[in-house]
């Protein structure tokens, strides 16, 4: 889809928008004829988020729209407004020069999301958001591509998002930026030592596989490795899921998208890495040669793993890849995945749940997230309750009877599967709003995707 922006130099007519914040109101009031100004105070416009009111003309036509923002740098602050206004409509923002160049890019994303619609089964539908005359700058751009492209991911039902869809996905990206692209598919998993992931997909119709993306800009100073899960359906397997939570289990590769969106900006931007996408596209399927509860399975790193419960198969299919990445030797892997209910429980929805085993750069992420309005809360890799995840006859079990830390014990078993000597970061999204908000429709979203960019460029920046 799109970005509602249009060229100011293709916009021959457009109306004023005056962006306004509580503390700001009186200066942006300053600006405007008294007329305009006095509509303002009678309809007690106070510059409140999420509020706007008309500005009338001489003649009764409209002449602009003040909109009430409660931060200036928060994206969604701005995405209220779209809705409001003539379907078509072209603005541009009178008071641009009084914004930072950081509230600038907030607005113009903003107001792109505000325009968002995920409109491929409604083909009957117009969509014709007003537009926003504005010159934008590529990195706001990419990151609406970005998230766009996550949304799209999560968004597209499972009949028409499986493993060889998502396979496609990455080959396409592969090729359209020059990056070379593999696919282990099958009993071929077997064959190359990937024992995890095909037992997990063993059992749909639709064969388990590993992608692999590599690219390397010329100037590449660090390796990363962004590796994610793309369970493409959940049924919870033999463990089978009750219909309400099965109902919206398409989601289940939101961490596959979250991957593949983030390794699509990177090649955008041409950023001086080496980079390594890894997914594992599975569908935990529920048939005669289902992976079942009490069997013990192999892992590429070469431990043992009791199946405890077939519904914890995320972190079944993530450690092979982890482990996989590990023998590259990167600089950093980081890894997505709709991993656990536990972490929604403990942080909500919108809070993605971040692992990491290097402290500075768990708060490089948490700095990023700050500064964004695109958090991540930092949760703890306690090793004492791996005492959960105790098996009596392998090494240790996918799963255990506590119901206790299930977004910890998740992330130290996959922690499990990492050399220590290598910075790793695990975020568990939820990747999906449950409900309509402004700039944040209803089904997939992309979460933490701008501060994990982020993080990655402080990282090149850094050269470390």
């Amino acid at each position: 889809m799109r970005a509602n922006w249009i060229s100011p130099q293709h916009a021959s007519v457009s109306l004023p928008l005056y962006v306004a914040a509580v503390e700001r109101l009186p200066s942006v009031l300053a600006t405007l004829p008294e007329a305009q100004q006095r509509q303002a105070a009678a309809r007690q416009f106070k510059g409140e988020g999420s509020t706007a009111t008309w500005l009338m003309s001489p003649d009764g036509s409209l002449g602009g729209v003040l909109v009430g923002v409660s931060d200036l740098h928060d994206p969604f602050a701005y995405s209220h407004v779209v809705p409001m206004l003539p379907a078509g409509s072209v603005w541009h923002v009178a008071n641009a020069d009084a914004l930072e160049p950081a509230m600038r890019d907030a607005l113009a994303l903003g107001w792109a999301l505000g325009g968002y619609k995920y409109l491929k089964y409604k083909p009957k539908l117009e969509h014709n958001p007003a537009k926003l005359a504005m010159d934008v700058s590529d990195e706001v751009s990419r990151a609406y591509d970005a998230i766009v492209t996550v949304r799209h991911l999560i968004h597209t039902p499972s009949q028409d998002m499986g493993p060889e869809q998502l396979h496609d996905v990455v080959a396409n990206l592969a090729e359209m930026h020059g990056a070379q692209f593999r696919a282990i598919v099958g009993d071929e998993l077997l064959e190359q030592n990937f024992p995890a992931i095909h037992a997990v997909g063993r059992a749909s119709h639709r064969a388990p596989r590993l992608l692999e993306l590599n690219w390397s800009a010329p100037d590449a100073k660090q390796h990363i490795v962004i590796v994610g899960k793309g369970v493409c359906f959940d049924t919870g397997g033999l463990d089978i899921k009750p219909a309400d939570g099965m109902r919206n289990m398409k989601k289940d590769m939101g961490g596959a998208a979250h991957a593949i969106g983030l390794a699509q900006w990177i090649l955008q931007a041409q950023l001086p890495v080496r980079l390594t996408l890894l997914i594992g596209a599975v569908e935990n399927a529920i048939g005669p040669d289902a992976y079942r509860p009490g069997e013990v399975i192999n892992t590429r790193k070469g431990f043992t793993v009791e199946i405890d419960n077939t519904d914890a198969e995320g972190r079944v299919v993530l450690c092979d890849a982890l482990a996989y990445a590990c023998e590259k030797q990167p600089d950093l892997v980081m890894d997505f995945a709709t991993l656990t209910g536990a972490a929604r429980i403990a942080l909500g929805p919108d809070l993605p749940a971040l692992f990491a085993n290097n402290d500075a750069l768990a708060q490089s992420w948490l700095d990023a997230g700050l500064e964004l309005r695109d958090p991540v809360w930092r949760m703890p890799l306690h090793t004492p309750y791996w005492r959960y995840l105790s098996s009596g006859i392998a090494d240790f079990a996918n799963a255990g009877p506590s119901k206790m830390a299930g977004a910890v014990t998740a992330a130290i078993y996959l922690q499990r599967f990492m050399d220590p000597s290598i910075p790793w970061t695990h975020l568990d999204v939820y990747s999906w709003n449950d409900a309509d908000r402004p700039g944040r429709p209803a089904g997939g979203e992309a979460q933490a995707l701008r501060s994990a960019y982020a993080l990655v460029r402080s990282i090149v920046d850094s050269g470390h």
